[in-house]
């Protein structure tokens, strides 16, 4: 094990995958020649050339069908959006063909393509360059939806979804790519599966779930009341929101009897939602508690950081909830 960023454990996996397979390329804006808008691309087109790591224009719809395409015609594109903000673009492109080929043709063309790039809100980029889209995508029957929060994770699940032969909807947090943390080396080749999600906290008194930028605050939270308050959180990281690890979420609610749920998109109609209506389907008698959901607020992104920072689920909203299910609210 070592200690990398987010954005180096990315860049290990392309490497890696395009070193393995040569059927897989990349492609989009400034992906080549100027190392990638965020640098996880930094090298590849030294090592791979232009056949094989390919500048676009800045024409989403377009350079999304190229990708789709090549992915029906045996090649394993890994198309980046300089933001998830720009994939709205290429809605047509991503709904209308990635996820439905393989089912309109009987299972007779596969469409093995990653969609990748930053996801939520960074540092003041306001409402157009701040949204959170896991809502979207993981809606979509047909589609994978991968959502990492650490360095391991990143590039354990994007050698996943680049062997997979569905498309993968594989979204980075903005504000994750300095993050550091330990990565198995190279020579371990591991292969985070979709659909499980990872423990990273045990506590008996409330299942906190939290993925991408948000989980980092979260688990903060957790450990700050175990200490003040003697409230143990069991923190889940589901790491993948098409398919959810409905199994790990279950068995945590029967233990702790009680389940806050943090993300950065809107609360309505967001994965969340998904996961409290699995909560009281499958779970109901083992609730002490209504289950809790905490999400950016119902507002478009504000621009001015005071705001911004409102906006964003906040460590305080976070323990409010918390204390609230819990039973342990402040006087």
């Amino acid at each position: 094990m070592r200690e990398i960023t987010y954005r180096e454990a990315l860049r290990e996996a392309l490497f890696e995958e395009m070193r393995r397979d040569d059927r897989v390329f990349l492609m989009g804006e400034e992906v080549g020649h100027y190392d990638g808008a965020y640098k996880v691309s930094q090298g590849l087109l030294a090592e791979f050339g232009e056949r094989r790591v390919i500048d676009t224009p800045i024409a989403e719809a377009g350079f999304a069908g190229i990708g789709i395409g090549a992915a029906m015609t045996g090649l394993r594109p890994i198309v980046e959006f300089m933001s998830w903000n720009f994939s709205f673009v290429a809605f047509d492109q991503i709904i209308s063909n990635a996820s439905k080929t393989y089912s309109m043709s009987g299972g007779k063309i596969k469409v093995p393509i990653v969609f990748r790039g930053p996801n939520g809100a960074a540092a003041q980029v306001a409402a157009q360059h701040s949204h959170t889209v896991e809502a979207f995508y993981a809606h979509i029957p047909g589609l994978w939806v991968a959502n990492p929060s650490t360095p391991r994770d990143a590039k354990g699940l994007l050698k996943a979804a680049i062997r997979m032969d569905d498309p993968v909807v594989f979204l980075e947090g903005e504000t994750l790519y300095n993050l550091k943390g330990e990565v198995p080396d190279a020579s371990e080749d591991e292969i985070i599966p979709f659909g499980k999600a990872r423990i990273a906290r045990e506590g008996k008194d409330c299942t906190l779930i939290a993925w991408g930028a948000p989980f980092h605050t979260a688990l903060a939270v957790a450990d700050r009341l175990a200490k003040e308050a003697g409230i143990e959180c069991d923190v889940i990281d589901p790491r993948t929101l098409r398919p959810i690890d409905e199994t790990a979420i279950l068995e945590s609610v029967a233990k702790t009897n009680r389940c806050v749920i943090v993300h950065e998109t809107w609360p309505y109609g967001g994965p969340g939602a998904e996961m409290v209506d699995l909560i009281q389907r499958e779970a109901f008698d083992y609730l002490d508690a209504p289950v809790l959901r905490v999400g950016s607020l119902d507002v478009p992104m504000p621009y001015a950081k005071n705001l911004e920072s409102l906006v964003l689920p906040t460590p305080e909203r976070i323990e409010t909830a918390i204390r609230r299910v819990t039973y342990r609210e402040e006087r």
